[in-house]
């Protein structure tokens, strides 16, 4: 088919079929994080007063851990925690895949195409391998484990399932984010970033199922990747001999909201739409600041991205599956109409942005 002929058809349609969410069993409140700051670092009280702010100004009143906090905060090698990083992975998305499939009312059989996405551990065979093993997908399914995208990586999953939908039609396409970042926390780095994740990150795994098939849900309409200049630290992990150090820009914030409304109008400019056209904002919160920035930026008011804050408040920054846990917040409680247009925006190392314009349905 020419390039012409191609301008003028219609995209094969995409929808975003089902998901689900799975979280481990312990907690680790607001108030466990200030009592054990100043247990767990070597910091100075002047510096844990001003820590006592910042976790109090995170907005996070819990998050959840695959172990007690007393475990959680205990020292162990790296060899150690990437055993439990493997052993609870693959467990833990598990169970979030087999409910997604479920309400589908699909089997995993007929799944063409599975994305694993995760952060926070080291696994080769990476973790859809182990989850084709255990579950019945095809031998044949096709693979693609993101292991370096962070917290963009929930939306960046979505998008290349939909180019592969798009280009195989009638297929299903199954997302799992599985993110355990209570396991990278270090307990001699009193870096303001290694502080700072200890209040707002959380374990869990969220799961998406896109098809090409004729379904109802939202469909994905366009797609696009925006990577910001001279920004390669803004975010990320270095992994050191004690394990995951994270890297964590104080300016993040202010670099995200100088761009962010002019990369959302040139986006939906290019959908032919305008910003006031959208009725569901499904941003990820990667922090509380960051949210009230693009909130000022975009003209947005708390009712616009109530669900944003309320999967921080009760869940912490769970990186990649953050944004597929708020989209199933967006698909359970809102109340947008047939034919109403939604935004989702992630960010993550590299530094990036990915942004999804969704058509209810």
């Amino acid at each position: 088919m020419n390039a012409a002929l191609r301008s003028v058809l219609p995209a094969p349609v995409v929808t975003i079929a089902a998901t689900a969410t799975a979280v481990p069993s312990n907690t680790i409140t607001r108030e466990d994080v200030k009592f054990y700051l100043g247990r767990v670092f070597e910091i100075s009280e002047r510096r844990l007063e001003a820590m006592m702010s910042v976790v109090d100004n995170a907005q996070v009143s819990k998050c959840h851990s695959l172990f007690p906090v007393e475990y959680t905060v205990e020292p162990r090698s790296l060899t150690k925690t990437n055993q439990e990083y493997c052993e609870h992975a693959v467990a833990l998305g598990r169970k979030a895949a087999e409910d997604c499939l479920a309400r589908a009312g699909l089997r995993p059989d007929e799944v063409d195409l599975l994305i694993t996405a995760s952060c926070t551990g080291f696994m080769i065979p990476s973790l859809d391998a182990h989850l084709i093993q255990q579950m019945g997908f095809r031998q044949n399914v096709r693979r693609m484990p993101f292991t370096e995208l962070g917290c963009a990586a929930g939306a960046m999953a979505m998008s290349c399932a939909t180019d592969f939908l798009r280009a195989h039609l009638g297929g299903n396409a199954l997302i799992i984010a599985v993110e355990l970042p209570t396991l990278t926390l270090q307990r001699k780095d009193v870096s303001q970033a290694n502080l700072i994740s200890a209040a707002l990150f959380g374990d869990g795994a969220a799961v998406v199922l896109l098809t090409g098939a004729q379904r109802s849900g939202p469909r994905v309409l366009a797609t696009e990747t925006y990577t910001f200049s001279n920004s390669l630290a803004a975010m990320g992990f270095d992994l050191r001999d004690s394990g995951f150090h994270i890297q964590l820009s104080k300016d993040v914030p202010q670099m995200i909201g100088g761009e962010i409304r002019s990369l959302v109008d040139g986006f939906l400019f290019r959908q032919g739409l305008a910003r006031d056209q959208i009725k569901g904002w499904i941003l990820h919160p990667g922090g509380a600041r960051l949210l009230r920035n693009i909130e000022e930026q975009l003209g947005l008011c708390r009712s616009d991205t109530q669900f944003s804050w309320d999967i921080l408040r009760e869940f912490g920054n769970l990186s990649s599956a953050t944004i597929l846990f708020i989209l199933q917040e967006w698909l359970e409680k809102s109340h947008l109409a047939t034919g109403d247009y939604a935004l989702v925006a992630a960010f993550g190392p590299g530094f990036s942005a990915e942004f999804l314009l969704l058509q209810w349905n």
